[in-house]
């Protein structure tokens, strides 16, 4: 970071840069969210405002992530340039077993009423059984070796759940995807229900809407 800042910065009080460089490195390499509890340049908001300049110039953006809760993501034109030019994009057996996860960790549970919110935080696990299916298709090495890639990517976290009829690791969402713009956010769940359910009404409305968005750029 040496540098990339300091004609933001060195206007500043040592108090005031110190809160702001803080604040970076907890959003930019942190696991989780970050508490405004925790970072002055997060509660104060003409500091968080200077925090959001530092990261647009790299291409980032702050992210709501829950009350007083904050994290830092790809701008939404970044994300599409980027996907534009093949980075970022999920190979295709790691895409259908986190849609799998998404799908019984998230869209039944909210479905359902046992979950509620518009992120992709859940305490409803995805067992193996629910996973077997895949594993059948492609070889459970195969799957094993990208549900590990997924880890890896925080796309997916494991969580200690028994299964009774599959052997394995149960999984839920990971906190990579908390990382999502509300608009990627979206983007995600109306590509979820494309995958799960092309045919109904709501899959043609978002197909509809996407093509007449298309049209007229």
């Amino acid at each position: 970071m040496s540098g990339l800042f300091d004609d933001m910065l060195q206007p500043l009080g040592d108090k005031q840069r110190d809160a702001l460089v803080s604040a970076w490195a907890a959003l930019e390499y942190g696991s989780e969210p970050a508490s405004e509890a925790a970072l002055p340049a997060l509660r104060d908001a003409a500091l968080r405002h200077q925090l959001d300049q530092m990261l647009h110039m790299t291409g980032r953006t702050l992210v709501p992530a829950g009350a007083n809760l904050w994290t830092s993501g790809y701008r939404d034109d970044i994300a599409a340039e980027l996907v534009a030019n093949g980075w970022g994009i999920l190979p295709p057996l790691e895409r259908a077993a986190l849609i799998l996860v998404l799908i019984h960790s998230v869209a039944i549970p909210r479905a359902e009423g046992r979950l509620s919110g518009d992120n992709w935080q859940s305490n409803h696990p995805t067992t193996p059984t629910q996973l077997r299916k895949l594993s059948q298709i492609h070889g459970q090495l195969r799957l094993s070796e990208a549900l590990q890639r997924l880890r890896t990517a925080g796309l997916v976290r494991t969580a200690r759940v028994p299964d009774h009829e599959t052997a394995g690791s149960s999984y839920i969402p990971g906190p990579a995807l908390r990382r999502l713009t509300p608009a990627a956010r979206q983007r995600l769940q109306e590509n979820l229900i494309l995958a799960v359910g092309p045919d109904t009404a709501l899959a043609t409305a978002i197909t509809v809407r996407r093509n007449l968005g298309n049209s007229q750029k």
